[in-house]
């Protein structure tokens, strides 16, 4: 093999002496022209989910393009993409709150999840399942398989570095009890922003965060941007607070302007309305959605926040859809 690369070697030495004597004796051949660098045409199109719902809160799934009227930062746009949601493959990312103050729920909570991923995920969909309490934990990454999503199911179980001692009121110096902020954002900042189409995210919680290194702002940011309408399941156990005189500090109202802004809305679980029905009543409104397409005016590329606004031109009827959205960077 030595002598071989050597007597290789040494061939192409002596060709590379004889190429000018060669090449002196020929027409120098003129050099290729380079190809004209291809036209890029960059068309930014805003896409925006939205429910329609009557005065009685039914879903109405009937409308056509001509009964939206749509703006952006109070100037009228375009709709040029409109289709009914009803069958379009759907991402799903759902987020169990696993704090101390749930562990009464877990289980319930693990039963009816099953269920519902086995009756909304159709073949072409995907969902994931992430547990937060003093930590966000994914169970399960993205799977079309509701067995997967069983399994990562049967994985919920407490997680809380609150010591609820007295009660569910955290102790001093912050402890991290319930992520709630940060699970958001882990979902939507590392999981759905690299997913396309229409993606939504379910919150199962009390709607309580303890120990957030982001703010909500910074969940409902991250949401925006990756394009994902928040549902919040409100579900309380009130015997978690019972006795503390903490329970009036329970509010759902963070939930809820998470669920506004992005273009989702809350539900609230109680005796009369149990979480199998809530479950019910989330997939009868993901899939009966409208998706509005359009390409802003403002075609500048500055990162900005801008205010969308969705109207049906019948009064009586009322839009659900994210508040806005944010431009391409510059």
């Amino acid at each position: 093999m030595k002598n071989f690369f050597a007597r290789t070697a040494a061939g192409c030495l002596a060709a590379l002496l004889m190429l000018p004597l060669a090449s002196s004796q020929e027409t120098p051949q003129k050099p290729p022209e380079e190809a004209p660098a291809p036209i890029q045409v960059q068309v930014n199109v805003v896409n925006i989910l939205a429910t329609v719902h009557n005065k009685s809160g039914g879903l109405v799934g009937n409308l056509n393009k001509d009964d939206f009227t749509l703006s952006e930062d109070g100037q009228g746009q375009e709709i040029k993409y409109f289709t009914r949601e009803t069958d379009v493959p759907l991402t799903i990312g759902l987020l169990v709150d696993v704090s101390g103050s749930q562990r009464n729920l877990i289980e319930i909570e693990r039963e009816a999840a099953y269920q519902f991923f086995a009756q909304v995920l159709r073949k072409k969909d995907l969902a994931f399942l992430i547990s937060f309490g003093e930590d966000a934990e994914l169970l399960q990454d993205f799977t079309g398989s509701v067995h997967l999503l069983q399994a990562g199911l049967k994985q919920l179980q407490v997680n809380s570095g609150v010591s609820y001692g007295p009660g569910p009121v955290p102790t001093a110096g912050q402890p991290r009890g319930t992520v709630l902020y940060d699970a958001v954002y882990l979902a939507c900042n590392d999981e759905l922003s690299h997913q396309v189409g229409r993606k939504a995210l379910v919150l199962i919680t009390d709607g309580m965060d303890e120990g957030s290194r982001l703010k909500i702002d910074d969940a409902i940011s991250a949401a925006q941007k990756a394009d994902t309408v928040i549902y919040s399941i409100y579900y309380v156990d009130p015997r978690a607070y019972a006795g503390f005189g903490y329970f009036g500090g329970v509010t759902d109202s963070y939930l809820r302007r998470m669920s506004d802004e992005t273009g989702g809305r809350i539900f609230k679980v109680d005796r009369k309305h149990m979480l199998p029905d809530v479950f019910q009543e989330l997939q009868d409104e993901m899939r009966s959605q409208y998706a509005i397409g359009y390409t802003p005016i403002n075609d500048k590329h500055d990162g900005s926040f801008r205010r969308v606004d969705l109207h049906v031109k019948d009064k009586t009827l009322k839009v659900q859809c994210r508040k806005g959205y944010y431009a391409p960077g510059g």
